[in-house]
């Protein structure tokens, strides 16, 4: 292999190289999401545009930044760009799929037959499984170390399909975690609710930081081999570069953990909002005006219950603390 000219910042500027299967991904995806789009602007209906910036600048920007990008043109020479790369795809790059709501849009967008069956996938055990936050979040540590301390990564570079399904692999890992929390409730337990949600993206942002505190302080190299071999003279030590990596993974890691975390939180105040004017609706809708009783003879002052307490549809008994049938 021969070795890439030295980085230098204009070269992490320009340096930009054609993956066509990545290319092919990113053509299929946005695709696909705008003819989502169009569809029901044609039906008269809208779709957020924050929600179509996220998915195409975050989401497809991060695919080819990572797959296009001097990142990509160096990853082979350098640790640390691969390390980049990696995080890149497992982490940023769902992130702004999940905020793009693909999966909602689709579910607008089909006939209702196709929606269906849609629907049902997404609730199926399997789905459910893999989706179940717990388990989400070890496929994704395990992905991240298996990249990394088996020889997964250095065949990768070796080979370039094996290199294309790694890029899928980490892909995939990272959105069976972020795209439920974020868009699709009904794939989660019925107790994972938002404040629940929000821990457990806090956990994530910690589980997230190990594969980069553990690559930044391993004794051994990773891949060590074929970075030793296909070294270029300008390169730092080989240990300095995964160094470099390893701190590199923790500071995006950490970066996205914020904004992950802002979203579910104002997603949460959107749907407390949507909750409350529903219930002041119903409150509106079972509330009966009282007509004044006719004067009688005086038996003292009359005792006047608050409504709640004598009404007996659903939000009354909500109110008072009781269950339907009760």
């Amino acid at each position: 292999m021969e070795s890439p000219p030295e980085l230098t910042t204009g070269r992490l500027l320009t340096s930009w190289h054609l993956d066509v299967p990545a290319l092919l991904l990113v053509v299929l995806l946005g695709a696909l999401y705008a003819r989502g789009v169009l569809r029901l602007r044609r039906r008269g209906e809208r779709w957020p545009v924050a929600r179509v910036v996220a998915f195409t600048s975050l989401g497809l920007g991060a695919l080819v930044v990572a797959t296009m990008s001097p990142l990509a043109v160096y990853d082979r020479a350098l640790f640390w760009p691969a390390a980049v790369q990696n995080v890149l795809l497992d982490l940023v790059a769902p992130l702004g799929l999940a905020l793009g709501d693909p999966l909602g849009l689709a579910l607008r967008a089909l006939s209702p037959p196709a929606a269906d069956r849609m629907r049902r996938v997404m609730t199926g055990r399997l789905v459910r499984l893999l989706t179940f936050p717990l388990v989400s979040t070890v496929l994704v540590l395990v992905t991240e170390l298996t990249v990394y301390f088996t020889p997964y990564f250095e065949t990768a570079l070796r080979d370039d399909w094996l290199h294309e399904l790694m890029y899928l692999h980490l892909l995939l890992a990272g959105s069976l975690f972020v795209v439920p929390v974020l868009t699709r409730e009904e794939a989660l337990p019925r107790w994972c609710t938002h404040p629940v949600r929000a821990a457990l993206v806090f956990l994530d942002g910690v589980v997230d930081a190990v594969p980069g505190i553990v690559v930044m302080t391993h004794g051994t190299l990773i891949a060590g081999t074929w970075y030793l071999r296909h070294a270029p003279s300008w390169a730092p030590d080989v240990h300095h570069d995964q160094q470099l990596g390893g701190g590199a993974m923790i500071g995006i890691a950490e970066l996205v953990a914020l904004p992950f975390l802002l979203a579910l939180l104002v997603q949460w105040a959107h749907t407390e909002r949507a909750e409350t004017a529903a219930l002041d609706r119903r409150l509106d809708a079972e509330s009966v005006p009282v007509t004044p009783a006719a004067p009688g003879p005086a038996s003292g002052p009359e005792v006047v219950h608050p409504w709640w307490e004598t009404e007996n549809g659903e939000v009354g008994r909500r109110i008072r603390g009781q269950r339907p049938g009760r």
